[in-house]
């Protein structure tokens, strides 16, 4: 396979090469509850995985979801603003990007346009998982790139045998933000009850240059229409006994945030989530475990103008249902079964009388799984299945139906203790969106004039992708090779026509209209740990690249940067310290509409924190450092890139308390 920048991935290869075996360091054992088998991060060697807790995800921790991912291997971010950038994985975006939340769909409507918040705080999260492979088919077909779930067990799982919880507020120099989180879990016998709540409230952030790079009478000392201003709360209570759990919970978000565009505009965002969670050990000859999972979301914002004023309306209410249950061994196959469904009404109405930007539609979907795994000696297969149909059906328009078959089939060969290789193979489609069969009016928030097209096909992709890894010991690493050949690829063509909101020409409105066409994604990936999470010195290096081309027309839009990255850091039982460097290459790969590359950076950060014991508390009290070169970073994912780049030097102080 070949590679513009097949030198970065292979730079950090060689020196995987070159390292000797170490002995196993002391590192804690996290459980991805996304996965079917509830495996640990590290034997996620067929379903590559990322599980981001405890002290890493607070270092990490920022005003968005995508922020706090992006110096993962294989995801950057959208990068639309401190309000809300969304996750994307090795080049795949929106919709193909599943947000989930304890396992449930999130059910904003994030996934349609990248200035859209991502409703899933990550401020009370007790993890992050990001998953591909066949364990994403028990969540979705349309999850092509791979799916984050944030885990904040508001339904809780287990009885705990105290009062526990966590307490943090930070204050932000860039933008003058502060922030204050917190979880309290206990138990009154046999029901197990949590609560959590949080605030954070920033400015404009300050950027090291000019907004419009090179043009001195652009906004310059900080980025207008970039502060942010949310609350959210959320309470759940369990009934836990030794047959299982059943419990329910409810949940609220406001979040209003500025879109830092040239125009300016704003987003105000509100959420109210009602969720039931139930579990059943052995509930039949042959079942090791059935759950049954139930969500629905009212879920509304409004996009502001400059004036302040409503000028479109998005709302979207979401009922989903899922069942499964891990069934016994069968001839050696271990695995899970179930069902999923959900309805939604969704629609994107202009609140000034204009052109609607998606009609009032309804969305039904129902869908059927099966994940499975089985050992030969040595190696390990897994394979999963996913059977579904979706309706799309505005008020207005054609009806559409999509029956959508998806499958993944992975071997694993451990070929010596703490060391294997892995090969998967996928087919994975996906049903177009509403707003992209449907839109047909003015988004301010991206100043596009958006027009759908009813007749799309369905996305089919066919991906493949090699592993190596080595698992245990002092010395940890891994490296991925993947191509991602998509068919209908379904895609928003800016076409240089100006229209005003009514769709005539002359107006500010870039014309954006869905297209389709085939693709290849191709990429690398490897990153080598040192004593990752446990006490002493501990060491990261890492490279990703990955390259997306739409047949006969040139590269894929808001493709990600090639980088390569090192961290170092010391830990002890009071004291830990760390520094990491992230280079991302220029990049110049540009669709046909696109006409500005984004040039190269260097992205440095330094964390610092001292842990004192106050009674029965550990009280942490830490200061982080983002940007410290304090230089004018353009992330390539961006839509705003020309206009919006990243805060400049930040430091961020806080106290953490933990009982």
């Amino acid at each position: 396979m070949n590679f513009k920048y097949s030198l970065l991935a292979g730079a950090v290869l060689s020196a995987v090469s070159a390292i000797a075996h170490a002995d196993d360091g002391d590192v804690t054992k996290v459980v991805v509850t996304a996965n079917p088998f509830h495996q640990g991060e590290t034997e996620q060697i067929l379903v590559p995985a990322k599980v981001l807790s405890g002290d890493e995800l607070r270092d990490k921790m920022s005003n968005s979801l995508g922020d706090t991912l992006s110096s993962e291997l294989g995801v950057s971010t959208s990068a639309f603003g401190a309000g809300s950038s969304r996750p994307i994985i090795r080049g795949l975006e929106g919709a193909r990007v599943k947000m989930l939340e304890n396992g449930m769909a999130v059910s904003d409507v994030s996934g349609l346009s990248n200035d859209h918040a991502v409703s899933a705080e990550g401020a009370v999260a007790h993890q992050i998982e990001i998953l591909r492979g066949p364990a994403s088919l028990m969540y979705g077909s349309g999850a092509i790139g791979g799916l984050v779930n944030v885990v904040n067990e508001r339904i809780p799982p287990a009885l705990e045998p105290k009062l526990t919880g966590q307490v943090e507020t930070r204050y932000s120099s860039v933008d003058d933000g502060t922030a204050t989180s917190g979880t309290i879990d206990g138990a009154v016998g046999k029901l197990a009850l949590h609560v959590d709540a949080n605030t954070r409230q920033s400015g404009d952030y300050k950027i090291p240059g000019n907004r419009v790079e090179g043009d001195p009478d652009s906004a310059s000392g900080r980025l207008p229409h970039s502060g942010t201003h949310e609350k959210g709360a959320g309470f759940g209570g369990s009934y836990i006994d030794g047959w299982g759990y059943v419990g329910a919970s409810v949940s609220s978000l406001d979040n209003k945030y500025g879109i830092p565009t040239a125009e300016g505009s704003a987003i105000d965002q509100h959420q109210v989530r009602y969720d039931f969670d139930s579990l059943f050990k052995n509930p039949l000859p042959g079942i090791e475990s059935a759950k049954f999972k139930a969500g629905y979301t009212d879920y509304h914002h409004a996009e502001l103008g400059d004036d302040g004023q409503p000028e479109v309306k998005f709302k979207n209410r979401s009922v989903e249902t899922r069942a499964d249950a891990v069934h016994k061994a069968i001839d050696g196959w271990h695995g899970t079964f179930g069902v999923q469904t959900e309805l939604t009404h969704f629609s994107a109405l202009s609140a000034q009388g204009g052109p609607d930007t998606v009609p009032v539609t309804r969305s039904n979907s129902s869908a059927g799984f099966l994940v499975e795994e089985k050992e030969w000696g040595p190696v390990r297969v897994n394979a999963g299945v996913r059977l579904e149909h979706v309706k799309r059906e505005p008020v207005s328009g054609l009806d559409r139906s999509f029956s959508l078959q998806s499958g993944a089939l992975g071997a694993l060969w451990s070929f010596t203790p703490g060391y294997a290789t892995g090969l998967t193979l996928s087919r994975a489609q996906r049903a177009p969106s509403t707003e992209e069969l449907y839109s047909g009016g003015p988004h301010d928030a991206t100043i596009t004039y958006d027009v759908g097209d009813p007749n799309l096909s369905k996305e089919t992709s066919r991906n493949v992708e090699f592993s190596l890894q080595k698992t245990a010991g002092l010395i940890r690493w891994k490296a991925n090779l993947f191509r991602n050949s998509i068919s209908d690829f379904i895609y928003g063509h800016v076409t240089g026509r100006m229209l005003d909101e009514e769709g005539q020409d002359g107006g500010e409105f870039r014309q954006r209209i869905f297209s389709q066409g085939d693709a290849t994604i191709r990429g690398a990936e490897a990153e080598i740990e040192y004593n990752p999470l446990a006490m002493g010195l501990n060491g990261r290096l890492f490279a990703d690249t990955s390259h997306g081309d739409l047949k006969n027309a040139g590269s894929l839009p808001l493709q990600p940067a090639s980088r390569v990255g090192a961290s170092i850091g010391y830990r002890t039982p009071v004291w830990r310290a760390g520094a990491t460097w992230i280079h991302a290459q220029a990049q110049d790969r540009l669709a046909s509409f696109e006409t500005a590359p984004t040039g190269s950076y260097n992205q440095v950060s330094a964390n610092l924190s001292y842990t004192q014991k106050l009674a029965d508390m550990d009280l942490t009290w830490f200061v982080l450092a983002k940007n410290l070169l304090n230089e004018d970073i353009r992330v390539s994912t961006s839509l705003l890139k020309d206009v919006s780049p990243l805060p400049g030097r930040s430091f961020v102080f806080g106290v953490r308390a933990k009982f």
